[in-house]
């Protein structure tokens, strides 16, 4: 049996600055454009179908008046929250279609209530080639949350999108692993002074995509599962300039393939969400058909039929104890390129029942499944693959009483004194105006 895969549409450009004064990010046109590829036919997966979001109407904001959008965004946030929760519910493995990055919060709440309805905690994996951790405590002014959901997801920042529902933060920084950011990211001490993992290009590059995976996972081994963003500018501009802000020194496809197949390949990843690929910039669909030829690549593992998932249990939830390594391996002084990868291409009626996804993980079965240490709150044994991680099943009566979570510790306390303005990085436009 196999994990099927749901496909749910997040077609908001509500995160972003409009390109020009009088136009519209092309963000929300992502969605029609990667399943005009085939994508859910290759996918072998169920249409989980749309959450449409608000008018995009930045009106009179100026600088000052904190996070544009900020009350379309918390509603749309917790009807994705909801969508998600049920995709998982049914035993599916979540494929989320942005839009821009402000969708991780909506992907955030959805697994901080799942977190708190199995009593464990939920990490994530953030593929990205900016930080995107711009708050009020670094910078004199916020605005479009796509350059600050980072941020806002680990408590930072305003409160109606930083702790909806009373919940903050949606995961704890010790939580977090950022991989791909560009080795001279504007917020990157910040986050190494707030104890977030990082693992930026220059590093991803020289330990490889898949030891990269494998050490995403050994980083969260605590965590009883974890939610993987990816915001497609991780990719350099020469192979996907289609993006808001293209930033040189991004990875390679083959690299993102590689890297992906490792992060889903074991029960423990809960989902994916894609982001900022901008068909405006794309019309001749050449880079959506890419992207589509690396997800369906990438994600293969997820359908294989081999895979059985544990089922969640809860698990304690005190402090977490100190990494394993530093995230920070030495970076050669020659990056060497990346190896020519001719991706086998297998055509959807090349397949059967027998032999779900288009093409075989980019990383042999099994290599990455297994975390060194099972993750505290993990039973070994659960239902057929199909399932996925299932309803996240309560443990039985004796098993909780055995394993009751404690607080939750408070997130460290935010910094209100603005610091000089900085340069935006991944929100900023092609051509600047408007929001900041």
């Amino acid at each position: 049996m196999m994990r099927r895969i749901a496909v749910l549409d997040a077609p908001t450009n509500l995160g972003l600055r409009p390109p020009t004064p009088s136009s519209v990010p092309g963000c929300a046109k992502a969605p029609g454009a990667l399943r005009d590829q085939d994508l859910l036919a290759r996918l072998r997966a169920r249409d989980a179908g749309c959450v449409t979001a608000p008018r995009y109407d930045p009106g009179d904001w100026r600088p000052g008046d904190g996070v544009c959008h900020a009350r379309e965004i918390a509603d749309y946030s917790a009807a994705l929250a909801e969508r998600i929760g049920s995709i998982i519910d049914r035993g599916e493995f979540p494929l989320v279609l942005g839009g821009d990055c402000s969708v991780l919060i909506g992907s955030a709440l959805a697994m901080h209530r799942l977190g708190e309805a199995v009593g464990g905690r939920i990490g994530l994996v953030f593929v990205d080639g900016h930080s995107d951790f711009r708050h009020p405590g670094n910078a004199s002014y916020v605005g479009a949350a796509a350059g600050e959901d980072l941020a806002l997801v680990t408590g930072r920042g305003q409160a109606d999108l930083a702790a909806i529902e009373g919940r903050r933060p949606y995961f704890r920084d010790i939580d977090v692993v950022v991989l791909g950011i560009r080795a001279q990211d504007e917020y990157r001490l910040d986050l190494q002074a707030a104890g977030i993992t990082t693992r930026p290009v220059p590093a991803l590059r020289a330990e490889g995509a898949a030891r990269t995976a494998q050490w995403a996972h050994e980083q969260l081994a605590d965590c009883a599962g974890y939610w993987v963003h990816i915001d497609v500018d991780v990719l350099d501009p020469a192979v996907m300039p289609a993006v808001d802000a293209p930033d040189p020194g991004g990875i390679a496809f083959a690299e993102l393939e590689i890297l992906l197949a490792g992060l889903v390949d074991t029960p423990h990843c809960l989902g994916v969400e894609l982001t900022v690929f901008d068909p405006d910039y794309d019309p001749d669909g050449t880079y959506a058909a890419e992207i589509v030829n690396t997800v369906v690549a990438g994600l293969a593992p997820v359908t294989a039929p081999e895979a059985v998932p544990p089922r969640l249990l809860p698990g304690p939830s005190a402090a977490p104890g100190p990494r394993r390594g530093n995230g920070r391996p030495a970076v050669p002084a020659a990056i060497p390129p990346v190896p020519a990868t001719v991706r086998p291409t297998v055509e959807a009626d090349e397949r059967d029942a027998d032999s779900p996804g288009a093409v075989a993980p980019a990383v042999p079965r099994g290599a990455l499944g297994v975390l060194t240490g099972e993750p505290v709150g993990l039973e070994p044994v659960g239902p057929p693959a199909a399932a996925g991680p299932g309803l996240l099943r309560r443990a039985p009566a004796a098993a909780a009483a055995a394993a009751t979570p404690g607080p939750v510790p408070a997130q460290g306390s935010e910094s209100e004194a603005p610091l000089p303005p900085a340069d935006d990085d991944d929100d900023t436009p092609r051509t600047a105006a408007g929001i900041a």
